[in-house]
């Protein structure tokens, strides 16, 4: 057995002397008592089909019915294509986690049943796996035997790989032989013919996917091909980080689903000349995303990230990395997490006892992260944070909403960034993933083309919070070796500027947009809230009939001169929000994530040549803003704002790199 050499006798003893033990085989009942179902041809398509395509949320998998498919809302049963074949998929996961479920069971436990068990699962996926036909069509993914994409082919075949380790010496020798060669090598040449020259997730589970089953068969040149080669893992790592240790794609569960293609290699390198653990990378990736936990205490949804995914939920990784490092931070996530009796992985890698810690895993001090390209404020006594997102364009799985800002408030998410649902769910890419859902600019409901924003100013301290970037359409777009799909429209965007300065006060957050519209396009300036609108104003009106808006409901348009006030009602309070500029101001109601919620919109339009679109945040319900005055000239923008006769001054000056001034 290839796993926790020398090991093995501290594990199996925590084992026994917990429930973890007895946790599993009560999961595994209906794998034990049932006969193995395995596809005998390659059925399966992709489990990211199994959504609903109303809610957007994950139906209801039931092993016993592959042909009727519920949604947990409303229960209602849908069937045929894309939803069986994606059951096919589920199953094919299912089997490959029992295989790796029952060799543990058969190593901590001795009873021949686990094993057997296993064995049978494994044979059959041996008799049928080199018959099984390449299929795939899936958007920007190589294709799949038992699944319908590589990546899925990998995720399988690794914990398969994992599960024959275990098992592999209570099998006969045609067994083994079987297994070994008609499953798991016949599955690496495969892999090792579809993996992409391209920076990606993907590539990360291919390649780790291919070095475990080096490793299990002892075949050095399958560790070369997915350690050392140009797009393995060495490579992976040194290409597909950006500054500060955030995974290139932007999206904190991409992120840990790298990360977690990493730690499953290193859990067989360990020891060996193989591992990279002497790069600097691994500390990096497992850090930063900590720097990110919002007050609530989960991520921010940052582009591609399935409702529910915002959740710090990586046990596997970081009782690992407390393992390999001892660092008290990890310790921390680990006591963040709660002390899970039911877990494995707390038993095969907890060595040491985690030392007690009274600190709070979620940060206090603010983040200014260029290269990453993320702003993060927090005023923690308050439970506020406010994330500005400047950073570079991240592949596929990239959403188009370059200088965004979320917002929390009394730990609250009001202004969220909505992720998005299963991608083969229409709403993933007709709704969710565009720049007009975003708190951001669109341009004629069309998303934005790839572009790197600049920051050329920034302040943060007990004073105040300060950032001025901007984002230029004339410059030429960003090349970056990953998949790109194009969802965007370069002729609308064509010779747009968009500056975006933000200034965070005391109670107020001042928030001033500046478009350069050549070509007087429709600008529509967007926020959403994940709060009830008290004092919806103006006539109501259809705000689009095509585009991912058409789905705004109950909308209403006023015009937009001076300031205007709206007030919004969250479950932990209220808050005031004063809109300024020359347009329109929308408002209306479209869904949240899940789609079983609405979230409050407010979009300012405009299609001016030189259109400036203006909010300030009020977070002071007991002394309100009664009072906005906004003036401007060549030298700057003026802000007289009044509570009582209590009057305060901010200005912001024209040029970059000036800071704002405050009396």
């Amino acid at each position: 057995m290839k796993q926790f050499i020398h090991r093995w006798d501290a594990i199996r003893e925590r084992a026994l002397r917990g429930s973890q033990v007895e946790a599993l085989i009560r999961g595994l009942e209906p794998v034990l008592s049932t006969p193995a179902r395995v596809p005998e041809t390659g059925i399966a398509s992709w489990n990211l089909y199994y959504f609903c395509p109303e809610h957007g949320v994950r139906l209801m998998w039931d092993r016993h019915s592959p042909t009727q498919h519920h949604c947990p809302i409303d229960n209602q049963m849908f069937s045929g294509e894309p939803y069986d074949s994606a059951w096919w998929r589920e199953m094919n996961g299912r089997n490959a986690q029992a295989c790796y479920q029952l060799g543990l069971l058969w190593q901590l436990t001795g009873e021949k049943r686990y094993a057997d068990k296993a064995a049978e699962i494994l044979t059959r996926y041996a008799e049928y796996y080199p018959g099984y036909q390449e299929h795939g069509n899936i958007p920007h993914n190589g294709p799949g035997k038992m699944n319908a994409q590589t990546l899925c082919e990998a995720n399988c075949i690794l914990d398969m790989a994992l599960g024959y380790d275990f098992i592999a010496d209570a099998l006969s020798p045609a067994e083994q032989h079987s297994i070994s060669q008609r499953l798991l090598r016949e599955a690496a040449t495969f892999l090792m013919a579809h993996r992409s020259p391209q920076i990606h997730n993907h590539e990360v589970k291919i390649s780790a996917a291919i070095a475990v089953i080096g490793f299990i068969l002892e075949d050095d040149t399958l560790l070369d091909f997915a350690v050392n080669q140009p797009y393995g893992l060495r490579w992976q790592l040194e290409h597909g980080l950006l500054e500060e240790g955030l995974w290139f794609e932007g999206s904190v569960h991409y992120h840990y689903y790298a990360l977690q293609g990493f730690m499953a290699f290193e859990k067989l390198a360990y020891g060996t000349y193989w591992s990279l653990r002497h790069l600097p990378y691994y500390r990096q990736m497992l850090d930063f995303p900590l720097s990110l936990l919002m007050p609530d205490g989960t991520f921010p949804r940052l582009n591609d990230c399935i409702a529910g995914q915002e959740t710090l939920h990586h046990r596997d990784v970081y009782e690992f990395a407390w393992f390999l490092y001892h660092e008290p931070r990890y310790a921390q996530v680990l006591h963040f997490l709660g002390e899970e009796t039911q877990d494995m992985e707390t038993v095969l890698w907890r060595d040491n006892a985690l030392p007690e810690t009274h600190a709070s895993l979620i940060p206090e001090t603010s983040l200014y992260a260029p290269g990453a390209g993320l702003s993060l404020w927090r005023k923690p006594q308050n439970g506020q944070a406010v994330l500005i997102k400047h950073s570079p364009y991240g592949g596929e799985h990239d959403h188009y909403d370059r200088l965004s800002v979320l917002i929390w408030d009394k730990h609250f998410p009001i202004l969220p960034d909505l992720g998005t649902t299963g991608y083969g769910a229409a709403m993933h890419y007709a709704y969710y993933k565009n720049s007009a859902t975003h708190n951001t600019l669109s341009v004629n409901q069309t998303n934005q083309p790839p572009a790197t924003p600049q920051v050329s100013g920034w302040h943060q301290g007990k004073d105040y919070f300060w950032l001025d970037s901007y984002v230029d359409w004339r410059k030429p777009a960003p090349q970056l070796n990953s998949h790109t799909r194009v969802e965007w429209d370069v002729d609308a965007w064509k010779d747009i500027q968009f500056r975006r300065r933000v200034l965070w006060a005391d109670d107020v957050l001042l928030d001033v947009s500046d478009v350069v519209n050549p070509h007087e396009q429709q600008l529509d300036w967007t926020l959403h809230l994940d709060a009830q609108a008290v004092d919806m104003q103006g006539q109501s009106a259809i705000f689009s009939t095509t585009g991912p808006l058409s789905i705004l409901r109950n909308s209403v348009v006023s015009p937009l001169i001076d300031f205007q006030r709206r007030q919004f009602r969250h479950p932990r309070g209220e808050i005031a929000l004063w809109f300024a500029g020359n347009g329109e101001l929308w408002q209306g109601n479209a869904p949240g994530n899940p789609a079983v919620s609405d979230l409050s919109y407010v979009i300012l339009r405009s299609q001016q040549i030189a259109a400036q679109f203006v909010c300030v945040w009020d977070f002071d319900a007991a002394s309100p803003i009664t009072d906005i005055q906004l003036t401007h000239d060549a030298e700057g923008i003026y802000f007289t704002c009044w509570r009582g006769e209590t009057v305060s001054r901010i200005t912001l000056p024209a040029s970059t790199g000036v800071l704002p001034i405050r009396t």
